[in-house]
């Protein structure tokens, strides 16, 4: 169990009560302050390439004709993930955790308030 796991543990066997509303506000800043940041990292064009399934040189053009803004130097252009096209084709090999993003901080968070893993039953 995590060192959190384990606070939530002792809470839970002395019977202490959480401000649900309080929680789930904390948890969802977290949340939008995670997904913003992840959003807002600046790519090099071959990290782009791979995240997006469109080549290096397709993405170096966007960003010439100004269709994608640069979020680097004119010689070293850069993009920012929230920025980027992304093909049908490379949405299924996408790192796992990024699936998130088509789950709404809500649900997230009442799936966290709602979890009974590690009750005792």
């Amino acid at each position: 169990m995590t060192k959190w796991g384990d606070e939530a543990h002792a809470m839970r066997n002395r019977g202490a009560l959480v401000n649900g509303a309080a929680l789930l506000e904390e948890v969802l800043r977290d949340f939008e302050a995670a997904t913003s940041d992840f959003q807002a990292e600046t790519l090099s064009l071959s990290n782009a390439a791979r995240e997006s399934g469109y080549s290096v040189d397709y993405l170096g053009r966007l960003v010439r004709e100004g269709q994608i803004p640069n979020a680097g130097r004119p010689n070293a252009p850069k993009v920012r993930r929230s920025d980027l096209p992304r093909k049908a084709s490379s949405l299924q090999r996408r790192d796992p955790c990024i699936h998130l993003d088509a789950t709404t901080p809500g649900q997230i968070a009442r799936s966290v308030v709602t979890s009974d893993e590690g009750d005792a039953r």
